[in-house]
């Protein structure tokens, strides 16, 4: 937790959408020392958005980071895990004990999650390579954070491809979550202009919340790598000035 300024503003306020709430976390973000090769990772769907407006604002590399909830049978809005890029596989002892979910219910829901990773990966791409991260900063931007068992995945998978530093980026959380991961994260770090109290649910605090399509996924990352080409040209013919 940082000790010069605190990174919980509690807000009595909605967003007007995603791309307002990441141009604020951006602002938020700017006091959090992020070196310049750090990339901003958007978890799709709805955290590509938010991650465009933070990367754009930034000057940053932006990418997508595919995570995948792994919803109770017959209550998928309740999350019992999730899965990420890189086979990691986070799962909710808790809830899975709780509800005595089966080993086979597990499998069956992680191996349709599984499917939708791998055909995200190649409709989302368009061929370009994932971005690198070993040995970066990586901000792992969403749109909200509830229970916390998406970005636990997408943690431990920067983490595990090398990631020399993480920061979570999102506009609107339960504290209680971000507090949560912190202390199962060493030296992880969290970003989020508004807490409120009692939380309830991520649309709650956006006045417009609309499902985040493929191709809007498609479009940002697709503008987002022609920002950058265009600013690696420009450096280049700079130089041979």
């Amino acid at each position: 937790m940082r000790d010069d300024l605190s990174h919980f503003y509690v807000m009595e306020r909605q967003f007007t959408d995603r791309r307002e709430a990441g141009r604020l976390l951006a602002e938020i973000l700017k006091g959090y020392g992020l070196s310049a090769d750090a990339v901003v990772l958007g978890l799709a769907r709805g955290g590509v958005p938010v991650a465009y407006e933070v990367a754009s604002a930034l000057g940053l590399e932006m990418d997508v980071l595919l995570v995948r909830k792994l919803g109770v049978p017959l209550h998928p809005e309740l999350a019992m895990g999730a899965i990420a890029s890189g086979g990691v596989r986070v799962l909710n002892r808790d809830i899975i004990d709780e509800l005595r979910i089966q080993p086979d219910d597990i499998e069956r829901v992680a191996g349709a999650e599984e499917r939708e990773l791998r055909r995200r990966a190649l409709a989302y791409r368009d061929g370009r390579e994932p971005a690198g991260v070993h040995g970066r900063t990586v901000v792992l931007v969403d749109d909200g954070l509830a229970t916390g068992a998406s970005m636990r995945a997408a943690i431990e998978a920067v983490r595990q491809m090398g990631a020399a530093r993480v920061v979570i980026g999102v506009p609107v959380a339960a504290a209680e979550t971000c507090a949560e991961l912190e202390a199962t994260f060493p030296n992880l770090e969290c970003a989020c202009p508004l807490t409120p109290s009692p939380f309830y649910a991520v649309g709650l605090w956006y006045r417009e919340f609309r499902a985040t399509s493929d191709d809007e996924v498609r479009e940002l990352l697709a503008r987002a790598a022609g920002r950058r080409d265009g600013a690696g040209e420009r450096r280049s013919e700079g130089a041979e000035t």
